[in-house]
């Protein structure tokens, strides 16, 4: 190679190795930055090919290209977003509505029970009008829903609402006569359904919508009960299992034993083919609360009151139930008779309060 041409090439080869080695040392420097490689090399090129001749584009070019895609890092994939449930998921419902101790307050509804003036209508004003801020439990309540129309229903009133979907093919739009079989299965498809509750590890206290709320029940659950349910005909004895149990208000603490009896009651729906739920909790009492050492509460009908066996004293009384009472028609009438009676009572003076000059209005259709 002669020396003029051996001058002439090697500021070209100084210029590609030293365009190379510094390409290097940017990408070395870029790696933290990922996002921008691509354009910092683009940045670099640039600057690089206006002191490169046209015969050496190409060439850069390439290099630069090679090596950017060979270092690049793809972005990833963004995960498929799963539309939420237009019924409401019901794991996220419990959480909101639930307290520190995890426990939710449950009421189930239709949509005959929706209408204005109706049963949910005078539940709600129970808490309103109650004492000693009963009022606030109803941020712990979910209302479960057994049809759309009830469900949109809810949440035009209540934040926590969820659409329970049988699949049994039965329409729970209108009232169900007592003992007939669509009855049947919306009473069984409860009690499945608070068996699910106490299987995602909540405890529930469930309150039929017919019980009017007048204060704070809680305080009359023993913390020693697995299960405290209130009273068609109380004895006396909390603990008596002579007692004539009503399922329309039950507390449940969430436990192994507390589901055990659930998988006992749901079977014994078919070892007493034709009885509802109620009924089949006192057929099973003693020998399950024997089995798995489980203490059953019955409430005192004093405080936590029905029809059934009416609480007389207004002073005390924490519930009342429309129980032992047939037809829609006929509790709206004497629950609107009782709101009433309460009504008088809450604006009275404490004299004529503590004089018992208030008393239900006797008899009504159901009421006596």
């Amino acid at each position: 190679m002669k020396g003029g041409e051996a001058s002439s090439i090697s500021p070209l080869v100084s210029f590609v190795l030293g365009a190379a080695m510094a390409t290097v040392c940017v990408l070395f420097f870029m790696s933290a930055s990922p996002a921008r490689r691509l354009a910092d090399i683009t940045a670099f090129t640039s600057s690089a090919s206006a002191n490169a001749s046209d015969d050496d584009l190409p060439r850069l070019a390439d290099a630069a290209r090679d090596v950017a895609t060979s270092t690049a890092t793809p972005a990833p994939a963004p995960a498929p977003v799963e539309a939420p449930s237009p019924w409401g998921d019901l794991e996220e419902v419990l959480r909101r509505a639930a307290t520190p101790e995890r426990t939710v307050i449950m009421t189930q509804i239709n949509a005959a029970w929706t209408r204005p003036g109706s049963l949910l209508d005078l539940f709600f004003e129970s808490f309103r009008r109650g004492e000693g801020g009963v009022a606030r439990l109803l941020d712990h309540l979910v209302i479960v829903t057994m049809d759309p129309a009830a469900y949109e229903g809810c949440q035009a009133v209540h934040p926590h609402c969820y659409f329970l979907r049988t699949g049994n093919g039965v329409d729970y739009r209108s009232e169900k006569m007592f003992m007939s079989k669509d009855y049947l299965e919306m009473m069984w498809g409860r009690n499945r359904f608070q068996q699910t509750v106490l299987e995602l590890g909540y405890n529930f206290l469930f309150t039929d919508v017919d019980v009017m709320w007048f204060r704070d029940p809680f305080r009359h659950i023993s913390m020693a009960a697995d299960i405290a349910i209130s009273s068609d005909v109380y004895m006396g004895d909390p603990y008596s299992l002579r007692n004539f149990p009503n399922g329309g208000f039950l507390f449940v603490r969430a436990s192994n034993k507390t589901i055990d009896f659930y998988r006992a009651w749901q079977q014994g729906r078919w070892r007493f083919f034709g009885k509802h739920e109620q009924d089949v909790f006192n057929l099973i009492k003693h020998e399950q609360a024997a089995r798995l050492d489980l203490a059953i509460q019955f409430l005192d009908t004093t405080y936590i009151s029905g029809f059934c066996q009416l609480s007389k004293d207004l002073n005390k009384i924490c519930t009342l139930h429309a129980n032992c009472c047939v037809g829609l028609g006929a509790k709206l009438h004497d629950l609107r008779g009782v709101l009433d009676v309460w009504r008088n009572y809450t604006a009275g003076t404490p004299e004529e309060r503590r004089a018992g000059k208030f008393q239900w209005k006797l008899p009504g259709i159901c009421i006596h």
